[in-house]
């Protein structure tokens, strides 16, 4: 079955860099989409970066647009999330998410990934 394993999240200064990784199993991870979103404490799930099926092509949320970095290794099934600059806001929960059937349009709505990781914590102090 479909599975997904987050990895990599930690304690970090303000500024300073992460690289979150997501391990698939269960499917080839270039037939599906794949994102990552975040969610804080009394906050909903936001949106932070995808990368679309059969594409190298990647997208970001505006908070995170020259900061994170989104990368696919088919080899190893995995994606990662290269975060640099941090900031205190960013701290949060990360989650990984694999959907096989979604549109460009729908990359950054949480509602239409039909599989998710465990999350992984990421806090950045100021």
């Amino acid at each position: 079955q479909v599975q997904l394993i987050e990895s990599g999240g930690g304690l970090v200064p303000v500024g300073g860099s992460l690289k979150l990784s997501c391990k698939a199993s269960g499917f080839r991870l270039n037939t599906y989409s794949m994102g990552w979103f975040r969610q804080a404490p009394g906050s909903e799930r936001e949106f932070v970066a995808a990368i679309k099926r059969f594409s190298s092509s990647t997208y970001y949320g505006d908070s995170v647009k020259g900061r994170f970095f989104m990368s696919r290794d088919n080899a190893k099934n995995t994606v990662y999330l290269q975060m640099d600059s941090l900031k205190a806001e960013d701290t949060a929960v990360y989650f990984c998410a694999a959907d096989e059937r979604l549109i460009t349009s729908s990359l950054g709505l949480p509602s239409q990934y039909d599989y998710w990781g465990q999350g992984t914590q990421v806090t950045v102090s100021s």
